[in-house]
């Protein structure tokens, strides 16, 4: 009985001890399946740098003077806009793309005035993650704007704009579609700002090769 006795009273203790194990594996196992998953969602530098030296070469010789003298910081900023897109044309114009992000917007607000929250989620992402032009941004904002202190506020416009598609697809996504209609302004709000800014090329550029 005493023998018997222990067993029991040690069970517990042995079986408490094999669930920690395995809570800790199964902690373990997430812990580095999360960790994956953030490095896969990274932006792969290297690769943004290739993109922007393709860019580059298909820009005349005084854009790519202008664009190589610009200081690192803005070419990090630069670098950042484009690291969050995967969508690159061979083809389409900025003002093709200006078109599909203005599409894609009138979407969302379709989505928002029908209550239909996957409609405004997919609109607004597709609209964050719009394709970049042939041959990159640069070429279409006039040679007056490559200079470090223009191109210092189009990291904001960036965030007003795309910053806040992403946010109102989020709360699309918990059926929030109040919040979702309330971020319609401020994307809007930014698109006008940086249209006042940068437009003075629109359609084809005259600075690609």
């Amino acid at each position: 009985m005493l023998c018997k006795y222990n067993l029991i009273n040690k069970f517990p203790e042995t079986f408490t001890g094999r669930c920690m194990k395995h809570f800790a594996f199964i902690a373990a196992m997430l812990l580095i399946s999360n960790t994956a998953i953030a490095s896969d969602a990274m932006p792969d530098q290297q690769k943004v740098q290739q993109i922007m030296q393709q860019q580059i070469k298909l820009m005349k010789p005084e854009l790519q003077k202008k664009v190589k003298a610009l200081s690192p910081k803005t070419k990090k900023s630069l670098m950042k806009i484009l690291a969050q897109h995967s969508r690159y044309s061979e083809t389409a114009t900025l003002r093709q793309v200006m078109t599909e992000v203005l599409s894609d917007y009138q979407s969302v607000l379709s989505g928002i005035m029908t209550d239909n929250a996957e409609q405004t989620a997919d609109s607004a992402l597709r609209l964050a993650n719009h394709r970049i032009p042939v041959g990159g941004l640069l070429p279409y904002m006039g040679m007056e704007n490559i200079s470090d202190d223009r191109l210092a506020i189009l990291e904001g416009f960036n965030d007003s704009v795309e910053g806040n598609a992403k946010k109102l697809a989020s709360a699309a996504r918990a059926g929030d579609m109040a919040t979702a209609a309330s971020l319609l302004g401020p994307i809007s709000n930014g698109c006008v700002a940086c249209h006042a800014v940068f437009r003075s090329q629109p359609g084809a550029s005259n600075l690609l090769r």
